[in-house]
């Protein structure tokens, strides 16, 4: 199965390809936004769909760390990179501007969710503080809502809960 990105309004449309032939040309309408548009079956010359992409949760460690999004009905499992300074989390939309965006169809996560600070202690050692952006349905460390005056500092493996979606800190190996 392959899934395409509706051109306008960003939504997946999901279709068995072994059904055409390569070089064929098809046509779809968006269930969301009715926007038809036309693609050429081939070799991608991109990348992997979600579906067949490996991700190794350790990718990034040497630089900031990561989040790991665990796979749901709403989404595929995605690791993202942290940067220093702030990591604002939050559902990808088409305009945002957030910085750490999580490809999800989860109602339940807020386009502005959540922020992790990356930052370095007195001794020059890499720490990550939790807080929440506000967001309407609130963030979970450890099943522990967060109040907006929470500043959380996170661990490697600390669970991470926005809405229906799960989020494991991995953090930068540090030599």
């Amino acid at each position: 199965m392959k899934r395409i990105r509706c051109p306008k309004c960003d939504s997946y449309i999901t279709f068995d390809e072994t059904q055409y032939a390569e070089g064929q040309q098809l046509v779809f309408e968006c269930d969301q936004c009715h926007k038809q548009f036309g693609i050429r079956i081939g070799k991608s010359k991109l990348h992997a769909t979600h579906k067949e992409e490996t991700f190794d949760e350790q990718e990034n460690a040497k630089e900031y760390g990561s989040i790991v999004v665990v796979e749901n009905v709403f989404h595929y499992k995605q690791v993202i990179p942290l940067h220093m300074g702030d990591n604002v989390i939050g559902r990808y939309v088409k305009g945002t501007d957030i910085n750490t965006p999580i490809e999800t169809v989860d109602p339940s996560v807020d386009t502005k969710h959540c922020i992790i600070r990356v930052q370095r202690n007195k001794r020059g050692k890499l720490q990550y503080i939790l807080r929440d952006a506000p967001s309407n349905t609130g963030t979970f460390y450890m099943n522990e809502i967060l109040r907006d005056q929470d500043r959380i500092r996170l661990e490697e493996g600390s669970i991470i809960t926005i809405g229906a979606t799960t989020l494991i800190l991995r953090v930068a190996n540090e030599s």
